[in-house]
């Protein structure tokens, strides 16, 4: 359909190159709506099927919120796969904290206890955006040295699950 689309466009665009000047208005807005289509079609963000399969090959009880962690990365700019990330090197995503704590973070030594996953991804995402980068610690280096000291380590791990992430297989979105 797409290729049918574009072979029309380009047929019409020099149609009305051919016929002249006195189309130029016409010409105008077959460029516009080729645009247009190109722009609602590539741009699609499967970020959330990609996230909550990854979870879900490590049995996460995160799978189910990948959704949420994508949000709540969206609303305080910070890269969609760090905080996942973090869950990885702190609790194997979630399966090993303490009873009831929704803590996935290590989040003050893992004695913090959230009221739900929903609130502990919103609240350690806000906290990372405000005393983290807002603060200067702008690279996974720089918030481990602040996040997990002294592990030598730590930052290295979250930056290879965060690869691990993107390099997840993209799916196709049914429209």
């Amino acid at each position: 359909m797409r290729k049918i689309l574009t072979i029309l466009s380009l047929i019409t665009l020099m149609a009305l190159v051919n016929a002249g000047p006195s189309y130029g208005q016409e010409l105008d807005n077959v460029i516009s709506s080729s645009a247009q289509l190109k722009d609602e079609t590539s741009e699609l963000d499967n970020r959330n099927q990609i996230l909550k399969e990854y979870l879900g090959q490590f049995n996460s009880p995160l799978a189910d919120y990948a959704q949420e962690f994508v949000e709540a990365a969206d609303a305080y700019d910070l890269d969609w796969r760090l905080l996942p990330a973090i869950t990885g090197v702190e609790s194997t995503y979630g399966k090993f904290i303490p009873k009831n704590s929704y803590n996935a973070y290590g989040w003050n030594n893992g004695a913090y206890a959230f009221q739900s996953w929903e609130d502990s991804i919103w609240t350690v995402t806000k906290a990372l955006k405000e005393k983290y980068l807002n603060r200067g610690a702008n690279t996974v280096e720089k918030i481990g040295r602040i996040y997990a000291p002294p592990s030598p380590f730590w930052a290295g791990k979250v930056k290879r699950i965060m690869a691990k992430i993107d390099s997840q297989p993209r799916f196709a979105l049914d429209l």
